[in-house]
């Protein structure tokens, strides 16, 4: 049997709307209903940030540190640190060594002394604002570790075009066309919110569930020893 042989399926931002609109029972060609349906789409990606980690979104910036400047800006996408580390090279291949750094958090970091000092960073801090922004304990001394490496979440590209594709993985296209009809139907099709709401949250999961990262695990029995009289 004879198979297409491709696997590009995507679908385009008009075609995300047609679907989310369908599934309300409904149909536009009306300027105003695009925007509208734009607009939802929109809110229902900056909505995904709540939900968590999207491996899609997960990015490894670099950043060259200057002798003595504990404060850095992340790039304008990123919405959360979620690892970093100091390196010898800005380079990611290669003869490098890295060394990871400890998150804190922000009581954490305003009960340290000194923070001033200069020498090798062991500890950073996340400010998050609408940029979020590193600070490293203690400020880099550029002796041996010259740039700092961090992994982020970005935000999810805004819809744009209507010939444009979503910035979303496959894998999330059933619940994105759910999550559209979802918020198009507190606004157009008010007897179907509770039930587009539960088809959403069901898809949502599995693909929350599915976007996760697969490594070995270990389990070791644990050792007991009583008490000998």
């Amino acid at each position: 049997m004879a198979t297409s042989g491709t696997t590009t399926f995507d679908l385009n931002i008009d075609e995300i709307i047609d679907e989310g609109y369908e599934r309300c029972g409904l149909s536009t060609n009306a300027g105003y209903d695009l925007r509208s349906a734009r607009r939802s789409l929109n809110l229902l990606f900056a909505e995904w940030g709540n939900r968590g980690i999207h491996l899609w979104k997960v990015n490894l910036n670099t950043i060259a540190l200057v002798s003595g400047q504990a404060e850095y800006s992340t790039a304008a996408n990123v919405n959360d640190v979620l690892e970093a580390f100091v390196s010898t090279s800005a380079n990611n291949t290669g003869d490098r060594t890295d060394v990871s750094l400890t998150k804190i958090d922000r009581s954490a970091y305003a009960a340290l002394p000194n923070k001033g000092a200069t020498g090798q960073p062991s500890q950073y801090y996340v400010k998050r604002e609408t940029l979020p922004k590193i600070f490293l304990y203690i400020t880099p001394d550029l002796n041996t570790y010259t740039h700092l490496k961090y992994y982020s979440i970005n935000r999810i590209e805004d819809a744009g075009a209507y010939t444009n594709q979503a910035d979303v993985a496959y894998r999330f296209l059933p619940c994105m066309c759910a999550g559209l009809a979802y918020y198009l139907s507190m606004k157009k099709a008010p007897q179907l919110v509770q039930q587009n709401k539960l088809v959403y949250e069901d898809e949502l999961k599995r693909a929350l569930d599915e976007d996760g990262q697969r490594a070995s695990t270990f389990i070791a029995p644990q050792t007991f020893y009583p008490t000998v009289s």
